[in-house]
């Protein structure tokens, strides 16, 4: 299993990573950040299934996004 950790204060709503994500986790938020735009989340019901690909950081242009894998 994997995570991703989204700072969503400098996130200027490009939605790269929700457009590349395999599994489709990452959405909008309903908020507008600093920036004042919608930044993009992780679907918490759907932490099971994330792989820990990094697609969603590679593509991010503002740096926004990092992930982890859990360790076993």
């Amino acid at each position: 299993m994997a995570k991703i950790k989204i700072k969503k204060d400098k996130c200027k709503a490009c939605y790269l990573c929700i457009a590349f994500c395999p599994q489709g986790l990452i959405g909008i938020e309903s908020s507008f950040n600093k920036l004042g735009v919608k930044s993009v989340k992780f679907k918490k019901d759907q932490k099971k299934k994330c792989t820990g690909c990094g697609m969603c950081y590679v593509v991010c242009p503002e740096v926004c996004i990092e992930t982890y894998k859990e360790k076993k």
